[in-house]
């Protein structure tokens, strides 16, 4: 198989620390072209030859991860740049035929002292038991009030997302998130910025900040908050963004799939009846190439989202994306970013068939774009997950 590096760049940068040989940086291994493949070497391929290829990376992918991976997970200890995550994880259930789920649950706490943080994680790791799946508990890489959601911390949910897929026999499309108070806190941010990760997600009794929801639009996404919750108002806060959900559901009905609960009498501890998050979510596949994105950024910037792209140096917390597919022609509906990359496989079109995309009634282009192996390396390296390795892409100026 084609070997590979280990990347850093995008990432923060490494600090020196002791021993002299610091542990690797769990970053996305980036592929070379898999070694004796007859596929590589071609300008372009067919659907068929497409699909097989995709098997051929999909392998050299998870050998690469493992190989990069496996000694921290087994110390479950991960390091990225300066930063080290602790974790925690239990299996449950037998493993369905399409492999398992993960569920990644984040603790309370935040804003406190690390003995007092390290006593809600491991409360955490009893909190839930989902009845099939991988049942993962992470300890915050900070103690600070906005614990899980530190811009640092995406790329450890990503690493573990990754080396679950490739060692666990994960379902990359069958990944929850969920959280309690401050672990709350962290799913009504990375809910929405990492939508295009999770299968559904589920916040229990955090607060929601400034956070925008549009982005949750393929995401389904439970809200619990006890009905005497009102430190920091979270009881009303909570309330108003179940009915901004159900806003967002009434004008796009095919999206915005959510359920919202303010639990009567009950305080802060809902003495578990948020439970029944656990089978809501399990309900749930991530649909990876959804016929409608809207993409809003957040407090971390990102150069993809599902099937779309855009410059990094023009990305700004706020700044909207929304795009539609239909019979091979992709309407860019609303745009802050002067240049738009789409990607694209033949679930999303035809790629036998001419393709359009089209803005503000404007065609920016017309044509067929061929399935070609750079393509699918490059966005696999870049994005780190097997459901985003994308034959075809095309770039637009807006």
């Amino acid at each position: 198989m084609g070997i590979l590096t280990f990347s850093c760049a995008a990432k923060q940068p490494e600090k020196v620390i002791e021993p002299e040989t610091p542990p690797v940086s769990l970053c996305n291994p980036q592929l070379q072209a898999p070694a004796g493949s007859a596929l590589a070497s071609k300008l372009q391929f067919t659907a068929a030859e497409a699909d097989q290829y995709a098997q051929e990376l999909s392998t050299a992918w998870k050998a690469a991860v493992k190989e990069q991976s496996a000694p921290q997970f087994h110390a479950k200890a991960l390091h990225i740049g300066d930063k080290t995550m602790r974790i925690w994880w239990n299996t449950y259930g037998e493993k369905p035929a399409d492999g398992r789920s993960l569920y990644i649950s984040l603790h309370g706490g935040g804003g406190a002292p690390a003995s007092l943080n390290d006593s809600q994680w491991d409360n955490q790791k009893r909190l839930y038991t989902p009845e099939e799946g991988v049942y993962l508990a992470p300890r915050a890489i900070t103690n600070t009030w906005d614990l899980h959601f530190v811009p640092e911390a995406d790329a450890f949910y990503e690493a573990i997302i990754r080396y679950a897929v490739s060692e666990l026999d994960v379902n990359p499309n069958k990944v929850y998130i969920m959280g309690y108070s401050a672990g709350g806190d962290g799913v009504w941010r990375l809910g929405p910025r990492m939508a295009d990760h999770w299968a559904a997600a589920s916040m229990m009794a955090g607060h929601p900040g400034d956070v925008r929801l549009e982005g949750l639009r393929n995401t389904p996404f439970m809200i619990w908050c006890g009905g005497e919750d009102a430190a920091y108002n979270r009881n009303q806060e909570c309330a108003a963004r179940i009915k901004e959900m159900d806003a967002l559901q009434e004008a796009d009905p095919e999206g915005y799939i959510h359920e919202g609960h303010i639990v009567p009498g009950k305080p802060h501890w809902m003495d578990g009846v948020d439970r029944a998050a656990v089978p809501w979510m399990a309900k749930f596949n991530r649909n990876p190439y959804p016929n409608k994105v809207v993409w809003v950024q957040g407090d971390v910037m990102k150069p993809a989202f599902y099937w779309l792209g855009v410059p990094l140096d023009q990305a700004e917390k706020g700044k909207e994306l929304v795009a539609s597919v239909k019979d091979n022609v992709v309407t860019i509906e609303k745009s802050d970013y002067s240049k738009v990359t789409i990607f694209l496989n033949d679930t999303l079109v035809n790629l036998d068939r001419p393709v359009k995309v089209v803005y503000g009634g404007k065609v920016l282009y017309r044509g067929k774009l061929p399935r070609t192996p750079q393509n699918m390396l490059n966005t696999l390296n870049a994005r780190g997950d097997l459901s985003y390795i994308f034959p075809a892409q095309v770039e637009v100026s807006l």
